[in-house]
């Protein structure tokens, strides 16, 4: 920059310039410079992008295609004009103290910001790393990615103000001790957050993708995404459910991973029959039985009764269901009777888990106990209204 303050003066010289206007005109010719200057080294850092995503492609990685994205260079990029001006103003402004301390502190903190914006999306980059599901580890990045972004932003916000009162930032720390019951009180909902959230991954407790129920908040879908205040999900009727980390934690939710990972989905029904249908079965209603299939020779031999053969029949149909996993638990039991009548607990599993496969193999099966309730003489306990 000194050889171009002299060629300037030579310059000013050659053009015959004299008086007063020649330090306002020196500096206008070395603020165009500075300009020009600043303007090429954003041109040329531009020029590297690509180059930059062709090297990052060869690579069989993508965490460097990721973290070297497009936003993230470009980002960078816009700080190194500022970064010229700012090495070049004591030379420019030499001779004007107060405008060069002036655009000195506005360079500054514009730099601050822009690096501050460059981190923050070289932070959100860590999200394209991520799968459809979002493992423990990298749930654990996601939350501490959350953390710095808020140290950087309050460590941006210390920097300009002690730019701008020309202060040192420890000065400023120093002080933030005595604020600190009010930081604590701002960031209560943060804090909170990310303890909740650190106990949610720690425990592997939710996921990216896991499809949980928490009945207290209307949530019954697939969790979208999880942050450092928010647990966003969608219903299976597309809307959008807020969830607080804190609630899930210190509340109760249902999380469907288990049984989606596994072969199939559980389902328990319970009937209530009426006690006065439940009675012994005599010869001709097992002979009846047996001819139709619901029964067979060896389970009506001596005194049986209607509930037991419709228990032994339900279970060995459940067997034969393409709907059922027949290598999962089938059972038909007695649970506790209470004032509705003796209830009938049946316990099966069946291979879709979701979706209108499973709403409709769950009626059909049902709807066969119900009818075939009837072969053995129960009655199925309904309340009819007062008339």
């Amino acid at each position: 920059m000194e050889k171009i303050k002299i060629y300037v003066e030579e310059l000013i010289n050659l053009c015959g310039l004299t008086g007063d206007w020649v330090p306002y005109v020196r500096h206008l010719v070395l603020v165009l410079v500075a300009v020009i200057l600043s303007f090429l080294a954003g041109y040329i850092c531009r020029k590297f992008i690509p180059l930059i995503h062709k090297l990052t492609a060869r690579t069989s990685s993508r965490w460097d295609d990721a973290l070297l994205n497009d936003r993230v260079l470009r980002s960078a990029s816009r700080i190194v004009p500022a970064v010229v001006i700012w090495q070049l103003l004591p030379l420019v402004f030499y001779e004007f103290p107060t405008v060069r301390e002036v655009l000195a502190r506005l360079t500054a903190i514009y730099i601050t910001v822009m690096m501050v914006r460059t981190g923050i999306v070289f932070i959100d980059s860590f999200k394209l790393l991520e799968g459809e599901r979002r493992t423990a580890t990298q749930q654990y990045l996601y939350s501490f990615c959350g953390v710095l972004k808020i140290v950087l932003v309050g460590i941006a916000v210390i920097v300009v103000i002690s730019i701008l009162i020309n202060q040192s930032p420890a000065t400023l720390l120093a002080g933030l001790g005595a604020a600190s019951a009010v930081t604590m009180l701002v960031f209560q909902d943060t804090i909170k957050g990310l303890v909740a959230g650190i106990r949610l991954t720690s425990n592997d407790m939710l996921r990216k993708g896991d499809w949980i129920t928490v009945p207290s908040a209307g949530a019954n879908g697939t969790v979208e995404e999880i942050s450092l205040t928010v647990v966003k999900v969608r219903n299976f009727d597309n809307t959008i459910v807020t969830v607080t980390p804190q609630v899930l934690v210190d509340g109760s939710f249902q999380n469907w991973k288990g049984m989606k990972e596994g072969p199939g989905r559980k389902q328990t029904r319970k009937i209530y029959y009426d006690f006065g249908s439940v009675q012994l079965v005599d010869e001709a209603t097992k002979q009846q039985l047996i001819a139709n299939g619901f029964a067979t020779a060896e389970e009506a031999e001596g005194k049986v009764s209607n509930v037991t053969l419709f228990r032994n029949h339900i279970e060995r149909w459940l067997a034969t269901q393409p709907s059922v996993l027949s290598d999962m638990t089938i059972l038909v039991r007695q649970a506790e009777a209470t004032q509705a009548g003796m209830a009938l607990e049946f316990v099966f599993w069946l291979k879709e888990k979701s979706g209108p496969d499973y709403e409709h193999a769950t009626s059909l099966i049902m709807e066969y106990i119900y009818a075939a309730s009837r072969e053995f003489g129960l009655t199925i306990y309904q309340q009819f209204p007062k008339q």
